[in-house]
């Protein structure tokens, strides 16, 4: 692969990596301090945990801080859509949608650089649609304060 196209898959990785671990500290923060529900909010903390495992292992730190663009990019105006949210119910689902969509960009950009990474991208992906499924029932109880 050429040197572009493989800054630019580590660009890729980089930003989704930064994407979903945000995410997570975001749902995590709900869990803990709005749900204050322990297993919840220790399932948060052990998949960011589980994600820094997997970069440490395959994705050199400073190959990706390499590629990493923040000032230039195009992509870093917010939309309008991003600037609204309608309380902490919306917080939480904007969020946990954003770490499904980081983790598959993952998995599927991983395939290019490491089969295992992408398979454990994939089964994060999994333990994320069961814990959105758990934190449902709690999460759509909450008042929509602002």
């Amino acid at each position: 692969m050429s040197d572009l196209r493989n800054d630019s898959v580590h660009r890729i990785i980089d930003a989704n990596l930064n994407r979903v671990k945000e995410g997570l500290r975001v749902c995590e923060e709900i869990t803990r301090f709005i749900l204050d529900d322990r297993k919840l909010t220790a399932l948060f903390k052990l998949y960011r945990h589980e994600i820094d495992a997997i970069v440490k292992k395959i994705y050199p730190v400073s190959r990706l801080l390499a590629g990493r663009r923040s000032a230039g990019d195009v992509g870093r105006k917010n939309s309008r859509f991003e600037l609204e949210r309608s309380g902490l119910k919306d917080v939480f689902w904007a969020n946990i949608q954003r770490v499904k969509e980081s983790l598959r960009v993952l998995e599927e950009f991983s395939k290019l650089k490491n089969r295992e990474a992408a398979l454990c991208f994939k089964e994060l992906r999994y333990k994320i649609y069961e814990i959105e499924k758990k934190s449902f029932k709690k999460i759509s109880a909450l008042p929509d304060i602002r």
